[in-house]
């Protein structure tokens, strides 16, 4: 199959290109092809040695199109030890490649959360479900959301959440899964409740167990409040994960974004943390940009 890509390369080289016939043109098509499969596997991408102070860990969503098996094979090789955000149906196979599943998901939604006393009953009959089957297959942690505003007082929703969140802490601790409320922004995501560190942190405190935490998304935050190496050592307690992003734009972690993040990963490593770092940037150049990133959080 002819490919726009592989066309629009053939037209660069200059006019003659168009007087290909169709079957050799057709015959490069299906080579561009190949090499862009062989380009995500473990095979095409140079293995990375870490000092492995920070545990670091990938969204999948990031690189969708590569099969699970494999793609924890690639991750290994550049030095990780766990694949984040992962749907239950795949834990088995993070786990049979010798990695973490870091962050398993959950059963509620950035829409639908923990904010509304009318939802608590589906979440917590969902994650009473879900959590036994998360500590049988190794997964520490599951996420969870707020929930949106619509009109809510910061108040109301904050007690709301401590209200079914600590429904579901005897299952959790019982179990040793902690669940993670995710930060994140209300400008792409709009309206979402859990906007800003404070806040969230209050309902840790409330909650009053080590069976629930926050996910700080540093992309999030550092649109929402900026300030992050000194957030992150007020909140250390009540951070139990950590995700990354360029700003702007949500792209790799490399020089044309603002956030120098090997003085965060310092921060955070002061901090004593011991839980994971997982990468959840649109990469630039494929599977080399998770390489970098690697690199650079290695501190």
């Amino acid at each position: 199959m002819i490919t726009r890509r592989s066309l629009l390369k053939s037209f660069a080289v200059g006019t003659a290109a168009t007087a290909l016939p169709g079957a050799l043109l057709a015959q490069q098509g299906q080579g561009q092809g190949q090499r862009n499969r062989n380009a995500n596997t473990a095979d095409a991408i140079e293995a990375l040695e870490v000092k492995g102070d920070i545990r670091q860990s990938v969204s999948k969503w990031t690189f969708g199109s590569i099969p699970m098996d494999e793609f924890c094979k690639i991750c290994k090789k550049i030095g990780m030890v766990a694949i984040d955000l992962v749907s239950e149906n795949e834990w088995d196979i993070v786990n049979q490649n010798d990695m973490i599943v870091s962050m398993g998901n959950g059963v509620d939604s950035i829409g639908f959360g923990f904010n509304r006393l009318q939802n608590h009953d589906r979440l917590v009959e969902g994650f009473t479900r879900l959590i036994p089957i998360a500590a049988e297959k190794k997964v520490p942690n599951l996420i969870c959301f707020s929930g949106e505003r619509r009109g809510m007082s910061d108040d109301e929703g904050l007690a709301n959440c401590v209200v079914g969140l600590k429904r579901l802490m005897p299952v959790a601790e019982r179990h040793g899964v902690t669940l993670h409320m995710e930060l994140l922004n209300g400008n792409m995501h709009r309206d979402y409740q859990a906007d800003k560190t404070p806040w969230a942190a209050e309902i840790v405190k409330q909650v009053g167990s080590e069976r629930f935490k926050l996910l700080y998304d540093i992309f999030h935050m550092q649109i929402m409040e900026g300030n992050l190496i000194d957030n992150i050592k007020k909140y250390k307690d009540a951070i139990g994960s950590y995700h990354t992003g360029g700003v702007p734009g949500r792209r790799d972690l490399d020089d044309q974004q603002e956030i120098y993040y090997p003085a965060v990963m310092r921060a955070i490593k002061e901090t004593g943390f011991k839980g994971f770092v997982a990468h959840e940037f649109s990469p630039k150049n494929g599977l080399q940009s998770l390489r970098e990133a690697v690199k650079i959080c290695d501190v």
